[in-house]
């Protein structure tokens, strides 16, 4: 039992499953492997990695078995190999996907803990890789030492889905980000701008959100909505200027066509007197407004 308690299975050997390999076996730990394509495992076994011939082999001798594929289709496809309710095991599924995928998933494994991956291979192993977990707290508290190997470790809730929405949501604010600053420079590009020089100014514009986080997630939180720099109906001004302004882009008008409406609908509501914060209350409700400033 000895030699159970310390081996741990990683399936999928790619880019990530082979990082978390190399990461476990630097940390002494006994680790089998698998992967569909069998010669992805060489130079993990040339590293002290035991190979397995199938999945329900690879996983027949662990306490901890990671799943570390490219999608839910691939995980549930796995987990239908072996026997996920045998008593003491654990199974990590470590990928992004949609929290019904992550729901499924648990479906099949009496202790589950899904995870999110908010690194790049490189940096598995260091303080900047980011791993959220959610699912069974037994699970996830057993193995919280072998998991810390990885990275920073976060467990964010019992749902089985708590960390597929953090994940998700959290690669949604960087695309949204991302998104909106290339939507900026190509529009600045076409109109004969110096894309370097409104580069600097973007940047700026970027910093006024992130120092804000904080304070507007306690906004949020309280449901308390300050003017801050400008009330809604100032805000519709502006949004309905950039929507003309980027009909017809490549990229679209960034959503803010439903910003507009939802605009619309709080002040003829009688929220005129509210922040840009209030778009994300309940329609119709009472959204009190308090002192408070934010500077753009």
């Amino acid at each position: 039992m000895a030699a159970m308690d310390n081996r741990i299975t990683v399936i999928g050997t790619g880019a990530i499953g082979g990082a978390v390999t190399r990461r476990l076996l630097a940390a002494g730990r006994d680790v089998v492997v698998w992967n569909r394509t069998a010669a992805r495992v060489a130079p993990l076994v040339a590293a002290g990695a035991r190979p397995a011939d199938s999945i329900a082999a690879a996983t027949a001798s662990s306490r901890l078995v990671l799943l570390t594929l490219t999608d839910y289709a691939a995980v549930r496809e796995c987990l239908a190999q072996f026997d996920g309710h045998r008593p003491g095991l654990t199974v990590v599924a470590l990928c992004t996907g949609t929290p019904h995928d992550a729901q499924q998933a648990a479906q099949q494994a009496a202790r589950y803990l899904d995870g999110g991956v908010q690194a790049a291979p490189e940096a598995i192993g260091t303080a900047s890789a980011t791993f959220l977990f959610s699912g069974s707290r037994d699970a996830f508290d057993e193995h919280a030492a072998t998991l810390g190997l990885l990275g920073s470790v976060r467990f964010v809730g019992e749902a089985p889905e708590a960390a597929a929405i953090w994940d998700l949501t959290l690669f949604g604010v960087w695309y949204d980000a991302q998104l909106g600053l290339l939507r900026a420079l190509e529009t600045v590009r076409a109109a004969g701008v110096d894309v370097t020089d409104f580069a600097g100014t973007a940047g700026k514009q970027l910093g006024y959100v992130v120092s804000a986080v904080t304070g507007t997630a306690a906004e949020v939180q309280r449901g308390v909505y300050p003017s801050g720099p400008a009330t809604l109906p100032e805000h519709l001004t502006v949004i309905r200027q950039l929507l003309e302004h980027r009909a017809g882009h490549r990229l679209g008008d960034g959503g803010l066509a439903a910003v507009a409406a939802r605009i619309e609908t709080l002040v003829a509501a009688g929220h005129g007197s509210d922040g840009l914060t209030a778009t994300v209350s309940e329609a119709g409700s009472d959204c009190r407004v308090t002192a408070g400033t934010q500077e753009w």
